[in-house]
C-alpha cells in the first residue's frame, strides 16, 4: 500500500513508467517497439546486434481504457561480448532494467519451437532473472508457427519460469500488441505522464539520422563491414524552418576501423557511399518531414571498438 493510499487518498487515475525490452539479438525487440508506437523508431535489419544503444519510445493512450504512458526502452540485444563496444552495449540493457517498473522478455517463438530451446539457455533471461522487477515474457513470432503449436509452447514456457504475464504476439504483424498494453499496465505507477503526450520519443534528430544511416550500411553491406562502423553526425544546419527555399544540410561521418573497410564503404568511383546517401537521405527527409542535403564522408579509426576513448567519444561509456 503506497502512502496516498494509506491516507485514504484516491490514486492518480493516469498510469505512467518505464517497460524495457530485453531479449537476444534478432529476438524482434525493435520491431515490438515500432509496432506499439505504430511509427519507426528503431531501425531494423536481418542482422543481429542492429541496435547498439538504448532507444526511447513514448506510448501515451490518454482516452482508452486504461490510460497511461509506457515509456519503453529498446535495448542492445543480450550476447557473448567480443568487444569492449559489445559490454558496453550490454551496459545499456542492463541499467535499463535497473530502471525499469516492468521487464519485457522478448523471445523467437519459432525458434524456441523449432530447435526445443529452454528459456535457462536464453542469454537475456540469465541477464534479468535474478531482477525482482514484474516480468513479462513475450513469445513473439508466432505468425510463423502452426496454431496447434503455440500453446504447447506457452505451456512449456511457464513450467520453466515464473512470469507475470506471458503474451503472444507477432510483432511484424502487429498481431495482439494490444494484450501486451493490458499486460504492462497493472504495473505502471499512479501517476502523472511522464512526458509531454504528443512526443515519441526523446532521442534528438541528430540521433535518429545516424542511424538511418547506419541501418542502410547494415542492409548494404555483409560480413564485418556493418559491424566495424560508426556514424556520427559532424555537422547539422537547420535551414528550412527559417527559409523553406533552402534544405537543412547535413554532413555525416562513417567511421570504420581499416583503411581496406574504406575502400569498400566507398566504392568504386564512389559508388556505394553514393548508394547510401541516397536510401539514407529519402528516409531521412520522410522522417524529419523536410528537404535535406546529405554529405557522407568517411573516416578510419583504428581498433576503435576495442579503444575506450572512442568509446566514450561515440556515447558508448
Amino acid at each position: 500500500m503506497n502512502e496516498s493510499e494509506l491516507l485514504g487518498e484516491k490514486p492518480y487515475p493516469f498510469k505512467s513508467g518505464y517497460a524495457c525490452i530485453v531479449g537476444e539479438p534478432n529476438a524482434g525487440k525493435s520491431t515490438l517497439l515500432n509496432a506499439a508506437l505504430g511509427q519507426k523508431l528503431s531501425i531494423v535489419t536481418p542482422k543481429p546486434q542492429t541496435t547498439r544503444k538504448q532507444i526511447v519510445g513514448i506510448f501515451t493512450d490518454e482516452r482508452g481504457e486504461r490510460p497511461c504512458q509506457i515509456v519503453f526502452i529498446d535495448t542492445p540485444g543480450v550476447m557473448k561480448p567480443k568487444y569492449k563496444l559489445h559490454k558496453a552495449m550490454l551496459k545499456f540493457a542492463d541499467t535499463a532494467v535497473g530502471d525499469a517498473d516492468v521487464v519485457i522478455l522478448i523471445i523467437d517463438a519459432k525458434r524456441y519451437h523449432d530447435e526445443n530451446r529452454t528459456l535457462q539457455t536464453d542469454l537475456a533471461f540469465q541477464r534479468i532473472a535474478s531482477s525482482s522487477k514484474p516480468k513479462i515474457l513475450v513469445m513473439n513470432k508466432i505468425d510463423l508457427l502452426r496454431k496447434e503449436d503455440v500453446l504447447p509452447l506457452l505451456g512449456r514456457l511457464s513450467q520453466e519460469a515464473t512470469f507475470n504475464e506471458i503474451v503472444p504476439l507477432s510483432a511484424i504483424k502487429s498481431f495482439n500488441l494490444t494484450e501486451l498494453i493490458k499486460a504492462v499496465y497493472p504495473y505502471l505507477p499512479h501517476d502523472a505522464p511522464l512526458f509531454p503526450t504528443d512526443i515519441l520519443s526523446t532521442a534528438p534528430e541528430r540521433f535518429f539520422v545516424s542511424e538511418l544511416i547506419r541501418e542502410k550500411i547494415f542492409k548494404q553491406f555483409r560480413e564485418e563491414i556493418p559491424y566495424s562502423t560508426e556514424v556520427v553526425v559532424e555537422s547539422f544546419e537547420e535551414n528550412f524552418e527559417k527559409n523553406p527555399k533552402r534544405k537543412d544540410v547535413i554532413r555525416c561521418a562513417i567511421v570504420v576501423e581499416r583503411e581496406s573497410q574504406k575502400a569498400i564503404v566507398i566504392g568504386e568511383g564512389g559508388s556505394a557511399i553514393r548508394k547510401i546517401g541516397e536510401t539514407a537521405r529519402r528516409e531521412i527527409e520522410a522522417f524529419l518531414q523536410r528537404p535535406v542535403f546529405l554529405e557522407l564522408f568517411v573516416k578510419v579509426r583504428e581498433n576503435w571498438r576495442e579503444r575506450d576513448q572512442q568509446l566514450r567519444d561515440f556515447g558508448y561509456q
